[in-house]
């Protein structure tokens, strides 16, 4: 039975509870928090409700126990008050960080989420505390009570007695009511910053007598994403495992990480258009056991310290988020990419995480989306070809050989081009749209309504484009689209109007215009009849389709139209919008 006793007292305690804080001094990472409840205990301003919140690991719990001890402080001679230092020599403060004080009640929300269980507490208020300074509850993920729980705690949290104290934790702050937030003071625990956790780290090692490298210390850190707790548990795991000192391999191994001096070159061979040396790059990172998902996070982080390294200029903000052996690379690499190329590749890799996160086969997602980021790479961007254009101009129409290509893309052949044709694409603007016909005459005859406003708001109609235009002004846009696809113009005199009309025409087409036309106008003696074909000229989207196709063969003459479709292969023009005649190039 000795020996039993014996091996429960030389049980080994996770470094998470063995190291957990014991007083504000302890606390790291959270300097605002601290120095505001050090203040308030030292000149008696304690409020009587505290909501502290925060991501999982920083120390919420953790600090509610040390105001509750702080709060019912006596020292050694059981006659202190309350104090924001040491704790050690009071016995209630030691039954309190062992969850055995009789008036420090410790509740968790998310199996005590009924009205009933706030109920009891209620019915405890009342009474003064058995031996401590102040009742305190201290309740874990307050978000998870009810509504009727939150509702009957609300006149007692708003008036409680001197002698009680509340404590809330929270994860999800905004699954709170705002009438509970409003009757406590706030406190929002922060992540802690990964140089904090380094030290953390290193101060827990140096008294465990346990070597960690220093790029291993980072990793965990990196790994915690700003929690204590993550971190300590990592770090445990990862002694555990290793026999002797803990390397980074070794932690690189356990959590199935990537080498960031890969993801380097895995990211800047992307960008620059290597395909097989970035799918090489990628087929080793699996080989040696990192798993896809981490990898795509790995890429997103790296694209965001680049951009971070590209806008600053100063790396040193990112020193504990990054290896310092890989950060002067990574400068580099970011001062050779542009911040629109940048930007590019964050958008890809954003939307790849979800595909990643989706596909029955995580890997082959993630080559896709590499492929997908070597293409891009081949793109120039919109500022370089900007500029490019700019510079042809000023030298007169000479473009140089791959000028509007991508940076591994094809190049243009130099041409030179007239000055007639220089002051043609000075004023012309081409655009690739995905349009239609009907599209291309809606414009045409919004134009010339805009042209004619005044004729047609007096119904004064003279052409089969007016009575389109004045049906789209009114918002009637099927009937307007069905004239401009299927009627055929024979004669327009006066209010009679003879058409043709395809065969797929609406049966009861030609009723519903003669109903509209009049309404519209406000003239109720519009004649349409219906004649021959043969007699009818082309419909308005043929007459639209037409000229659009007249208006694309004159531009694909265009030199320097020739140039960009040369540049980018497979690359076709759909639609051609003209400039305002005010528009300077």
């Amino acid at each position: 039975m000795a020996e039993e006793n014996t091996e429960l007292k030389t049980e080994y305690r996770v470094l998470a509870r063995k190291y957990r804080p014991q007083n504000f001094d302890d606390l790291r990472g959270q300097d605002v928090l601290v120095k505001t409840l050090k203040n308030a205990i030292g000149s008696g301003r304690i409020a009587h409700a505290f909501m502290l919140t925060g991501v999982r690991g920083v120390g919420k719990t953790t600090t509610a126990r040390i105001i509750a001890k702080a709060l019912n402080y006596t020292g050694a001679d059981g006659k202190a008050g309350p104090t924001t230092g040491a704790t050690d020599d009071c016995e209630a403060c030691r039954a309190i960080a062992e969850d055995r004080h009789p008036d420090v009640i410790e509740m968790d929300a998310a199996s005590n989420t009924g009205v009933d269980n706030i109920r009891e507490i209620l019915d405890s208020v009342r009474y003064a505390p058995s031996s401590a300074r102040y009742k305190i509850y201290i309740i874990d993920e307050v978000h998870m009570l009810s509504k009727s729980a939150f509702n009957a705690l609300l006149k007692t949290l708003e008036e409680p007695p001197e002698h009680v104290k509340f404590i809330f934790a929270t994860t999800e702050i905004r699954k709170v009511p705002v009438t509970v937030l409003s009757r406590c003071q706030r406190f929002d625990l922060r992540r802690i910053e990964p140089t904090t956790l380094i030290e953390l780290f290193s101060d827990i090692c140096a008294q465990e007598k346990a070597e960690v490298d220093d790029e291993a210390f980072a990793m965990i850190a990196r790994a915690a994403d700003g929690s204590a707790r993550d971190g300590l548990s990592i770090l445990d795991q990862a002694i555990s495992m290793a026999e002797g000192a803990v390397s980074a391999d070794q932690v690189k191994s356990m959590l199935g990480l990537a080498d960031q001096g890969r993801i380097l070159d895995l990211f800047e061979a992307a960008v620059t258009g290597q395909t097989e040396d970035a799918l090489d790059i990628l087929d080793d990172l699996y080989n040696a056991g990192a798993e896809p998902m981490v990898v795509m996070q790995d890429m997103l982080d790296m694209g965001h310290v680049l951009t971070r390294l590209h806008t600053t200029k100063n790396p040193e903000n990112l020193k504990g988020r990054f290896p310092e052996s890989e950060l002067s690379r990574a400068h580099e690499i970011a001062g050779k990419l542009s911040l629109p190329a940048l930007a590019k590749t964050w958008q890809i890799l954003l939307a790849g995480h979800q595909d990643v996160m989706q596909a029955p086969r995580p890997q082959a997602a993630l080559e896709m989306i590499i492929i997908r980021l070597v293409y891009a790479a081949n793109l120039p961007d919109p500022e370089r070809l900007m500029k490019q254009l700019e510079e042809l101009k000023k030298n007169g129409g000479a473009l140089a050989a791959g000028a509007l290509g991508g940076d591994g893309g094809g190049a243009a052949h130099p041409t030179q081009m007239s000055a007639a044709a220089q002051k043609k694409t000075e004023h012309l603007g081409v655009r690739a749209v995905q349009s239609n016909v009907h599209g291309a005459g809606q414009a045409a005859t919004q134009t010339k309504l805009a042209a004619q406003g005044q004729i047609v708001a007096n119904g004064n109609l003279q052409t089969l484009e007016d009575i389109v235009a004045l049906f789209e002004q009114n918002k009637k846009m099927i009937l307007a689209g069905q004239i401009f696809h299927y009627v055929h113009l024979i004669s327009f005199k006066g209010r009679r109007l003879e058409i043709a009309l395809e065969e797929d025409v609406p049966p009861r087409f030609v009723g519903e215009l003669t109903t509209e036309i009049r309404k519209l106008t406000g003239h109720r003696d519009w004649v349409i009849s219906i004649g021959e074909m043969a007699k009818g000229k082309k419909t308005l989207a043929t007459i639209a389709a037409e000229k659009v196709k007249a208006r694309l063969k004159d531009v694909m003459e265009d030199p320097l139209v020739s140039q960009i479709l040369t540049a980018f292969p497979g690359a076709e023009i759909r639609d051609i919008i003209e400039p305002q005649e005010d528009y300077e190039g």
